[in-house]
């Protein structure tokens, strides 16, 4: 008998493009194009900030960066916070509240001074949680100093970055690990034998597995490692993009990488293509147990990235500052089995990583969070048009860890960059859809540029930002909120 409330079942990757997701793609991702097929692909899906830590407190809270307060790497020295806001709730808490029973297998990311189970989860297996440090000390550099002048003095190998008394980093390559050995691999198996030991609950359970591929560095076992050849992959058809007109850190980012050939370049990407492929496939084992159990029909099922991968575009890689629509689009496919009147459909609006917390609440019959800044997913997945839904997304970067201020906006004709102390960028998307030529100085499109402005601020007022500062130094933006007021 299927259940009065659904079973959940999340699946998040770490730094997987949308573009490796979208039917036509090379890249081959058989299994999420089975669960498009049975549910609906979200295509203009987007976090509000493309950075790990922002990015999943979203996720797990429904609130903008500046609502939530994680604006960084909440687990290093440079961290801006370390801990949710007081009083904000995440959805998994409302979950337990309803009666769900909730599971935790993989990456947290979320707080540096709370676990899963702080949260209602029971721990499975957790990365990047309490303890965790993801930088270095400077006394460190000290104690390796020799190891640092020695890699200064190396040739470069292939694939590999020099970065002279930073330590040199291998971009992509092959590992002698097997599949099995690999920890993604035991963290959705640790996930596998939850659902295995749920097979005969007739309580609402929710199931997270996040993987950390296809993060970089993307070094990957056979067959995995030369599934695609480099010689049939084109380069990004943005790669020779000079950055000229574009925010100095964009070039200062591209210098690090400019090391690369174009070969190794298209190696890369051959490379990226096989993680994301590899993760297909342990995210294929775990529908695969879906089934065996017979769970499949009982169930939500989420797949989705925290943020995207440049993989060469603009030939820059990873995330972070710069807000190009490879860093920030990520996969989100959505299947609830009976509840698709229109599987394998596509929608096109824009909704963001903050859209899941209410859908998943909404779908449990839960109660919903005291305060929320996304929206349900449910209308879509019943092939009806939500009233009133977003015309453009809005991105907060408060750095990485190297601090920074912009803000984006992203319309389906235009995406607005304001830098707080650089050039702003603007693209007409329509003729531009690879973000090439920054048109913001071009005097038709000031009409346009103030345009974005105004959608800058609205959102800016409703997500309660922290950019209001109003100094004359550092109050950089051409037009100032007070003329877009109601």
């Amino acid at each position: 008998m299927k259940k009065a409330r659904p079973n959940i079942l999340i699946f998040m990757t770490d730094q997987e493009q949308a573009q490796v997701a979208m039917p036509g793609h090379p890249c081959r991702t058989p299994h999420l194009d089975r669960l498009a097929a049975e549910g609906v692909q979200f295509t203009q899906a987007y976090p509000p900030m493309a950075h790990c830590c922002p990015a999943r407190a979203s996720f797990m809270t429904g609130l903008y960066p500046s609502q939530h307060g994680i604006y960084n790497n909440n687990m290093n020295d440079q961290a801006i916070r370390r801990s949710l806001n007081p009083g904000v709730e995440t959805f998994s808490e409302k979950l337990k509240e309803s009666g769900y029973d909730l599971f935790y297998s993989g990456k947290w990311h979320v707080s540096a001074t709370e676990n899963p189970k702080d949260r209602g989860w029971k721990e499975l297996q957790v990365s990047a949680g309490v303890g965790t440090y993801m930088g270095i000390s400077r006394d460190r550099f000290q104690a390796d100093h020799e190891k640092y002048l020695a890699e200064s003095k190396v040739e470069r190998g292939r694939g590999e970055l020099l970065r002279p008394g930073w330590g040199n980093k291998q971009l992509y390559g092959t590992t002698e690990k097997a599949y099995q050995e690999l920890k993604d691999y035991q963290v959705v198996r640790s996930g596998i034998e939850q659902l295995d030991q749920l097979k005969d609950s007739q309580e609402p359970w929710c199931v997270y597995i996040g993987v950390n591929g296809p993060h970089d560095p993307f070094i990957i076992p056979e067959p995995y490692a030369s599934m695609y050849d480099p010689k049939d992959i084109p380069l990004p058809p943005n790669y020779h993009d000079d950055l000229k007109d574009k925010p100095g850190v964009y070039r200062k980012m591209r210098n690090v990488f400019d090391q690369l050939s174009e070969d190794e370049v298209k190696e890369s990407i051959a490379h990226y293509w096989g993680y994301c492929t590899m993760m297909d496939d342990m995210f294929g084992e775990v529908l695969q147990a879906l089934e065996r159990n017979g769970q499949k029909e009982d169930t939500l099922v989420v797949f989705l990235s925290d943020h995207g991968e440049h993989a060469g575009a603009h030939g820059l890689y990873c995330k972070g500052i710069s807000m190009f629509d490879e860093g920030y689009r990520v996969p989100l496919v959505v299947s609830w089995p009976g509840n698709n009147p229109n599987p394998g459909c596509q929608v096109d609006e824009f909704v963001t990583l903050m859209d899941i917390a209410p859908t998943l609440l909404e779908a449990a019959g839960a109660p919903v969070l005291n305060k929320c800044a996304g929206r349900s997913l449910l209308p879509f997945l019943s092939n009806t048009q939500p009233d009133d839904w977003r015309d453009s997304q809005y991105a907060q970067c408060n750095g990485v860890e190297v601090y920074y201020t912009s803000r984006m906006v992203r319309t389906n004709d235009y995406k607005f960059v304001y830098h707080a102390t650089d050039i702003n960028e603007l693209y007409d998307l329509n003729v531009d859809p690879h973000e090439l030529h920054n048109v913001i100085d071009q005097p038709n499109m000031q009409d346009v540029v103030k345009q974005m402005y105004g959608k800058m601020w609205k959102h800016a007022y409703e997500s309660e930002d922290t950019i209001f500062n109003q100094y004359v130094t550092v109050a950089t933006a051409e037009y100032g909120p007070g003329l877009f007021g109601n």
